[in-house]
């Protein structure tokens, strides 16, 4: 069985090597690039399962790496940025971000959330879109809906979205949310669960207070109806 390849596209060539071990010691096989214009090239010529792309780099930058490959290609990619503000990550997830991390991180986190996207995309494959009520979720298009009007999502509320409509009707655990969403290193942190659970109720439901969609499994965690 051929090992799911990962292309790492950073201008740092110290950081390539390191996190390209990393990945290879964690059983992925890698691809790696200095520059957009290679990343590009790369990504075309050899179809990776996953992309890791810099957003700062010189000539051709991360935004524009992931403008071109959305043309033609819904890899999953992973921006790492060492910014941490929201409209950066908006403009990014309506790119077709799937995930962000922040430098400096640690490699074990981005691992995890490599992980998490590759089984996610492989879980939502064969279904390419949820239906409930009122409320429609297009996997392909990262697009939902509520009462036929567009609903605008962070990349959190959407990945917290995407998690409990992998498994709809059944609860999905606090500890299972923090970990496909957040990473380990939010182990324990169920206040974030809370917050952005509240956020998309007040988004999706009719009546934040009393949900129809997003239910709460008391002292276990939420499930999406």
């Amino acid at each position: 069985m051929s090992r799911e390849q990962i292309l790492i596209v950073d201008d740092d060539p110290t950081l390539l090597d390191l996190l390209g071990e990393h990945l290879e010691a964690s059983g992925y096989g890698t691809l790696r690039a200095e520059s957009g214009e290679q990343g590009l090239a790369l990504a075309r010529t050899a179809a990776p399962d996953l992309v890791v792309l810099d957003v700062m780099m010189p000539g051709m930058d991360g935004w524009e790496v992931c403008r071109r490959l959305r043309r033609d290609s819904d890899v999953p990619v992973v921006f790492l940025t060492a910014k941490d503000e929201e409209l950066d990550k908006l403009r990014g997830f309506r790119l077709g971000v799937d995930d962000y991390v922040t430098k400096p991180f640690s490699f074990a986190e981005l691992t995890a959330r490599i992980g998490a996207i590759l089984a996610r995309a492989q879980r939502t494959t064969a279904r390419q879109s949820f239906v409930s009520g009122d409320l429609h979720i297009d996997f392909g298009q990262r697009r939902v809906t509520a009462g036929g009007d567009a609903v605008e999502l962070t990349p959190t509320e959407y990945r917290l979205l995407e998690v409990l409509a992998q498994d709809p009707h059944r609860p999905v655990s606090t500890d299972r949310l923090l970990q496909q969403v957040w990473g380990p290193a939010y182990a324990g942190e169920s206040e974030h669960v809370k917050h952005y659970i509240w956020s998309l109720r007040k988004k999706l439901e009719v009546d934040p207070g009393d949900p129809q969609h997003i239910l709460t499994e008391r002292g276990y965690g939420y499930r999406l109806e």
